[in-house]
């Protein structure tokens, strides 16, 4: 069946208090998109996210982030009032979150809710019974984190960095209410969350999720199941992972994600991942695996190398995790991220997967870019997109790209629309194309330029930021959101 969605952060939501959450604005953007008749809200990560604020790089696998707790809902809970909330800075810029700011407030207003919480709660106590199995390490993890001013825990002292079980059940005692504290957080996380996501549900609105492939080597996972990785004795990685040197990045990218030993994995048939797939499923509707060939093969750059330049290409699990995966949970609805150079074993390994891979409009009319996305080419089993989270929005890469992509862009679309209107001109070729479903970033329907980026690859500082202000998208674009849907035939 054919449809359509957006793609929009939560983060990137209008609400009070500094960055997008579980908010009202969240509810009424899920009515935006019903009436605009879409089918897909696609989010970037949930998890808590540690140095450079991506939702790449978290602390923890199926951990939430606290940043998307509503403390407006917190309010009407009577754990909170307005004016501690008020008293807070979250900084004053509407459209760009201030991390800084939200990281130095949002703890502190947290733990005043936590100190009015009922910690006697049968629900509370019923969620910490049902995901002890992650939740117990990472509260326990965040408690000592803080207990060590954030190092990260190779640098903690060598007893709990080790895990030794004495030194583990000393720091529980030590700190049972910073442990208690952090499982709470992961309550109201959740509770907000599934709320949200069966409001979703109920007005036909379904959550693409997005799980990134590695997670974070400062994480609850590697800290506790070194076991998975590719460690040393010394609980040091032997390699981490990236990309290799090419058009775009000269010396590579050298992401500093731990590599999963796989022949482990293989070993427990797959038991982590089986794990994480299924509370993937709880979250989300449909899940996003960034980074999908790193499943076929992955790149390997030696542990301590300052660029990506010395690794190279190891073999993956390939189909064994998802005949594994298949084998515990029968079809799942996964969306495979294979964009960028594609070797055959790759094609073969999202082929015989058989779930949807991405295109992307942009790379179709971009000489930098070595694939062919041109529409014509698509099979329907696929999801294409104006552009990700990664790129930056049609305006801003209109505006970079050579005249004579510009020009073939346009005699290919048969436009000769200016370049105000361009993004329309995309947003139009994905709808018209013949993939099953087209996601387009709010961004581009918004005609929004570079300013409005979420992330430029490779950089610090700057990305994840961006947001909408409240009442940007108007009752004019929601119907013509709608009357082109409908026109494509994708409601």
């Amino acid at each position: 069946m054919r449809s359509a969605g957006v793609l929009l952060p939560v983060a990137s939501l209008p609400s009070n208090y500094g960055i997008g959450c579980f908010s009202k604005e969240a509810y009424k953007f899920i009515d935006q998109l019903k009436a605009a008749k879409q089918k897909y809200w696609q989010i970037l990560p949930l998890g808590p996210t540690s140095f450079g604020d991506s939702p790449y790089q978290a602390f923890s696998t199926f951990a939430g982030n606290p940043y998307f707790i509503d403390l407006e809902t917190l309010i009407e809970e009577g754990l909170l009032n307005k004016e501690e909330c008020e008293e807070c800075d979250f900084g004053d810029d509407l459209r760009y979150i201030d991390y800084e700011k939200i990281y130095e407030s949002r703890f502190g207003i947290l733990w005043q809710a936590f100190e009015n919480f009922d910690k006697g709660n049968s629900d509370f106590i019923a969620y910490k019974e049902e995901n002890q199995e992650w939740l117990e390490d990472y509260a326990l993890f965040m408690a000592v984190k803080d207990s060590n001013e954030g190092l990260e825990w190779t640098k903690w002292e060598e007893d709990i960095s080790e895990r030794n079980p004495e030194a583990i059940e000393k720091y529980k005692e030590e700190l049972i209410d910073d442990v208690e504290f952090y499982k709470f957080i992961q309550y109201e996380f959740y509770i907000q969350w599934m709320k949200l996501k069966r409001y979703a549900n109920e007005n036909g609105i379904q959550i693409i999720g997005d799980i990134p492939i590695y997670v974070a080597f400062d994480s609850a996972d590697c800290w506790a199941s070194s076991e998975l990785f590719q460690f040393d004795s010394d609980n040091r990685p032997v390699a981490v992972a990236g990309c290799p040197p090419d058009a775009f990045a000269a010396t590579g990218q050298l992401w500093g994600n731990p590599l999963y030993n796989w022949e482990y994995h293989k070993s427990t048939g797959y038991a982590w991942w089986k794990k994480r797939v299924a509370y993937s499923f709880k979250l989300y509707d449909v899940v996003r695996i960034d980074h999908f060939r790193g499943f076929d093969e992955y790149y390997s750059i030696p542990f301590g190398d300052k660029t990506a330049e010395n690794g190279h290409w190891e073999k993956g699990p390939g189909i064994d995790l998802f005949h594994a995966l298949t084998e515990e949970f029968g079809e799942l609805n996964i969306i495979a991220e294979d964009l960028g150079y594609l070797t055959d074993s790759v094609k073969q390994l999202v082929s015989d997967t058989g779930y949807p891979g991405m295109k992307i409009m942009q790379f179709a009319f971009d000489s930098r870019e070595e694939s062919n996305y041109l529409p014509h080419t698509y099979e329907k089993n696929c999801v294409v997109y104006t552009g990700t989270h990664d790129n930056d929005n049609v305006q801003g890469w209109y505006d970079s790209i050579s005249k004579a992509d510009r020009d073939y862009m346009k005699e290919y679309l048969h436009t000769s629309t200016k370049r105000a209107n361009i993004h329309f001109d995309l947003i139009r070729a994905c709808l018209a194309s013949v993939a099953d479903t087209a996601i387009i970033p709010i961004q581009d329907y918004l005609g929004l330029g570079s300013e409005a980026r979420i992330n430029i690859p490779s950089t610090l500082g700057t990305n994840w930021r961006w947001r909408l202000f409240t009442g940007e998208i108007d009752d004019k674009l929601i119907q013509k959101m709608a009357k082109m849907t409908e026109v494509y035939e994708r409601d």
